[in-house]
């Protein structure tokens, strides 16, 4: 049993005892569950400089993708900010999945054999956490796949034309079908994500329920509402189409697809 008022001893050892308790991995399911949500937040924000539409032959779409990789230039290398934020990124993923995992793992146990659940006072929210996880995970590596490895490339993409490859790929039906449910998806797991860790944290009181549970939701509506507008206002062309000179838009059919960010 973990003494919460005692101070924590941060040697190595004393962490991965505490990792070995049940309130440790949530700790760590919390902290980086955290550092990915505020990632999601700013990311969306990015991806709003679309609303600006293609300006004159240079989107601020762009120009902010071009700042990602040149932040802090010359002082540190071209892309060396983008791959240390990738870095925590994929840090935190490991580590949250593999909370989760050990903490459902550490329920199953301890649930009497023949014995269904009986969820009290549960949200949708909470009882479709596993699967939107996992499908949320499933859309990121599509996303990855589609964007930043090149891996696979329905439609064709420009080097540094960051809006343009976003307004052709979200001509075709299909894709922003995929995106805008994974968003929602998305919005189902960052719900309960937040107002669980703002238990696990144990700021949560029943005089103060009330507004972390409205904060969840604000912040996930906001989120998800952010993310869906862009393939949808795509779609339907509200965006005005791409000013790109000649070379570009022959690049449509004769450059390898680049990276998005």
């Amino acid at each position: 049993m973990i003494n919460h008022g005692a101070t924590i001893d941060y040697r190595p050892h004393r962490l991965l005892s505490l990792w070995r308790t049940t309130i440790g991995k949530k700790y760590v399911a919390a902290v980086t569950g955290a550092i990915i949500a505020i990632w999601i937040v700013l990311h969306m924000l990015g991806n709003l400089k679309a609303i600006e539409g293609p300006g004159r032959g240079h989107a601020a779409l762009d120009g902010y993708a071009h700042w990602l990789r040149t932040a802090f230039s010359p002082v540190f290398p071209n892309d060396m900010v983008l791959w240390i934020i990738r870095t925590i990124l994929i840090i935190a993923l490991v580590l949250h999945i593999v909370a989760v995992v050990q903490l459902w793992r550490l329920n199953r146990r301890a649930r009497p054999r023949n014995q269904k659940s009986k969820p009290v006072r549960s949200t949708v929210f909470a009882r479709t956490m596993t699967w939107s996880g996992v499908l949320v995970l499933a859309f990121a590596i599509f996303h990855v796949l589609q964007f930043t490895t090149r891996t696979i490339h329905p439609t064709k993409l420009v080097n540094g034309a960051v809006y343009a490859n976003a307004y052709y790929a979200f001509q075709k039906w299909w894709i922003v079908v995929i995106y805008v449910g994974a968003v929602v998806l998305l919005g189902f797991h960052l719900n309960h994500g937040l107002w669980s860790g703002s238990q696990t944290a144990g700021v949560d009181s029943p005089d103060r329920n009330w507004f972390w549970r409205r904060l969840a939701t604000g912040v996930t509506v906001v989120t998800v509402v952010g993310f869906a507008l862009i393939p949808i206002l795509y779609a339907a062309d509200v965006f005005p189409k791409p000013v790109a000179p000649a070379t570009q838009v022959a690049g449509l059919h004769s450059q390898p697809p680049a990276r998005l960010r």
